[in-house]
């Protein structure tokens, strides 16, 4: 490659992982694998290191990836937190040995003595340095970008694996990752489908962007934890990393389960093989290995550079392929209604764990990877966790292989199967689907639905596993006693859920409309829809032109409703609806404060004490409209938490941004 080509490369790899490291360090929401960043970034530094000339102090191989978020105070690390460098070939670690001995060898009272080393998991999190005075924690901050953190102490001290007060009055600072286990990560990934909530896309995600919460409460409600690894700063002298970790654990720390002392580099690479192949078990996720000079003088003679240590190294484990034979494709009904096919496998052994079927995620990536019943395929596990189809071995096919079409029917319920223009997802949109059922009661009953107080997803559930109901309409035919025996002493439960329930019959049509569950029909749109058609009888026989010519409805959202209504078991529960007294009219609303009258509001971000929806009810309550893209018309944009290029638009353009705040005190 010519220096002017190796340039233009560059250029591209610059742009390409910064956009990535924003996305992954800022903003919590990677677009692509670790595997993948990390091609991209040895791409990257094998180039620089052939043109050396080319090196910029702004490229990321020179510099830790991360800002510090603007509405979170900035602290000064005492001592950097470093990244590490990364390798991905076993020789790396050996070359890694060789370059310590030529720097300290020489200082080692017997030369020929090996470099002990210790071997620890790269835990797959938010790095953070804690940081205590007569062993008592008083500021907790991130890692940001190495030199200046974000100071995030009340929410570290929502974390129960923290220790508040150590078993010794020390001064002491300390590195650790905050993680979420697997286990806790699918409950609280289970958890938000539930509730309606965008789901995390991993466990790293998931973690970070509960820590830089701007309100601990919602820290405080997420399953955090956190593993020790390195000690920053301390009062007593250690000469031993390892050494210093089993200290940290007599002190409370939970430190790193994984770290073993090795006497040389060939018992580091034998550990870091077995990690390698045991990371299915350990229960927390991680991206890779970490190899660590032992002796603390020999760091500080190797020294660092500003981005990483040259005392240790990260070796990143390749992803493994297996070819196995694809026997079936079956369909699940997710709790959203969405069909995903699903691939059953010849079972095979990938990363220590045996893998018999995988997700294939819709119709689309099927035929992508031109998939039929019967083939020969490679998979791997993406990202160490999930496993996934590579590619066909199209050579081994011998034509007795199968085409595989999606069902036009739900497989569970036998209601239509419908995809969406533009959409890759195939869903049932059977209102008594049994496998979308516990979402859509949960959703029935929430708050800008029908508002039932009380009946929250936990007591949904018991409802469920003891049969008492099978669909929405059965809510209203509960018995008191029923009620009664999910708690102890639960007469006064009873009373006031039996009361709620009641109250419930006599909502608005909107608050019903909302509540049915229709795909693109949210809180704003059942009330247009219904102050237009007054009735739930005249929206059922309404035609697709009527509901196309309504505002706020259009021609995805009308033909969406239209097969709604046209389905039988939407029938049966409008019908079982009626005969339990729930109303079905539109109720006439009484404007007595249009102080929003003419004003139009966008809202971005996660806001802390209001729902999307409950913060556009009170605006259309004050005369105002809200709307999904900002303009000049615009009059404010409402920014929560992680607002994004919505708020970045408004301030191109001017247009006025409040906080929430703000917002509070225009609607006292």
């Amino acid at each position: 490659m010519t220096e002017p080509q190796a340039k233009k490369r560059i250029l591209e790899l610059r742009k390409l992982t910064e956009y990535h490291a924003k996305k992954y360090y800022d903003e919590d929401s990677p677009e692509i694998s670790d595997f993948e960043y990390d091609m991209l970034m040895n791409e990257l530094k094998n180039l620089e290191n052939s043109f050396p000339n080319l090196i910029t102090t702004e490229s990321l191989t020179q510099k830790v990836g991360g800002t510090v978020k603007a509405e979170l105070t900035k602290i000064t690390h005492q001592v950097p937190l470093q990244s590490l460098q990364d390798v991905f070939d076993i020789a790396e670690i050996r070359a890694f040995d060789e370059r310590i001995k030529k720097t300290v060898g020489a200082n080692i009272v017997r030369p020929n003595d090996p470099i002990k080393y210790v071997v620890e998991t790269k835990i797959d999190g938010l790095s953070v340095a804690l940081e205590y005075k007569k062993g008592v924690l008083v500021v907790g901050a991130t890692r940001g970008d190495g030199q200046i953190g974000e100071d995030v102490t009340d929410n570290l001290k929502t974390i129960k694996t923290i220790p508040q007060k150590l078993s010794e009055d020390i001064d002491i600072t300390v590195r650790g990752e905050v993680y979420i286990s697997e286990k806790d990560f699918e409950k609280l990934n289970e958890q938000r489908e539930i509730l309606e909530e965008p789901l995390f896309a991993n466990a790293r995600n998931a973690a970070a962007g509960s820590l830089r919460q701007l309100d601990s409460k919602i820290t405080e409600s997420r399953p955090l934890s956190i593993y020790i690894f390195n000690v920053q700063k301390s009062e007593i002298p250690f000469t031993s990393h390892y050494e210093s970790l089993k200290y940290l654990e007599k002190l409370g720390f939970p430190v790193n389960p994984i770290k073993i002392l090795c006497n040389n580099i060939e018992e580091a690479i034998i550990e870091v093989e077995k990690i390698g192949q045991n990371r299915d078990g350990l229960g927390f996720g991680i991206d890779g290995a970490v190899v660590k000079v032992d002796n603390l003088k020999q760091r500080e003679e190797l020294g660092s550079t500003f981005k990483t240590p040259r005392w240790a190294i990260a070796y990143k484990y390749p992803p493994e392929q297996k070819e196995t034979i694809l026997k079936d494709i079956i369909c699940q009904v997710g709790r959203t209604g969405a069909i995903t096919p699903m691939a059953i496998l010849e079972p095979v052994k990938v990363q220590g764990s045996t893998i018999s079927k995988t997700t294939l995620h819709n119709e689309d990536f099927i035929m992508e990877k031109g998939l039929k019943i019967g083939d020969h395929i490679i998979i791997q596990k993406a990202g160490d966790v999930i496993p996934e189809v590579v590619e066909v071995v199209k050579t081994k096919r011998t034509g007795q292989e199968k085409e595989f079409a999606m069902p036009d029917k739900c497989p569970v319920c036998g209601g239509d199967a419908v995809r969406e223009e533009g959409e890759a997802v195939l869903r049932c949109i059977g209102i008594e689907c049994p496998a979308r059922l516990f979402r859509g009661i949960v959703h029935f009953t929430s708050k800008p639905a029908m508002d039932i107080d009380g009946l929250g997803y936990m007591i949904v559930k018991e409802f469920l596993d003891r049969g008492l109901i099978q669909n929405i309409s059965d809510i209203y035919y509960l018995k008191r006693e029923d009620i009664a025996s999910l708690k102890k002493n639960g007469q006064k439960f009873a009373q006031n859920l039996t009361e709620a329930i009641e109250n419930s019959k006599s909502n608005d049509l909107s608050k019903l409309i909302n509540a049915l569950g229709i795909r693109h029909v949210g809180t704003k749109t059942s009330k247009t829809i219904a102050k237009k058609f007054k009735s739930m009888d005249n929206l059922m026989l309404a035609s697709f032109e009527d509901l196309s010519l309504t505002q706020d409805v259009g021609e995805i959202t009308a033909k969406s409703i239209k097969k709604f209504f046209e389905q039988d078991q939407t029938k049966d529960i409008i019908e079982k609806l009626k005969s339990a007294g729930v109303n079905m009219n539109y109720i006439e609303e009484q404007e007595t404060d249009d102080r929003f009258s003419g004003k139009t509001f966008v809202l971005t971000g996660s806001l802390a004490n209001y729902t999307r929806e409950q913060a556009s009810e009170i605006i259309e309550k004050f005369g105002g409209k809200t709307s999904n893209s900002v303009s000049k018309k615009t009059s404010y944009v409402l920014a929560g938490e992680e607002a994004g290029s919505k708020l970045e638009k408004a301030q191109s353009l001017g247009v006025t941004v409040i906080t929430e705040e703000e917002f509070g005190g225009m609607i006292t």
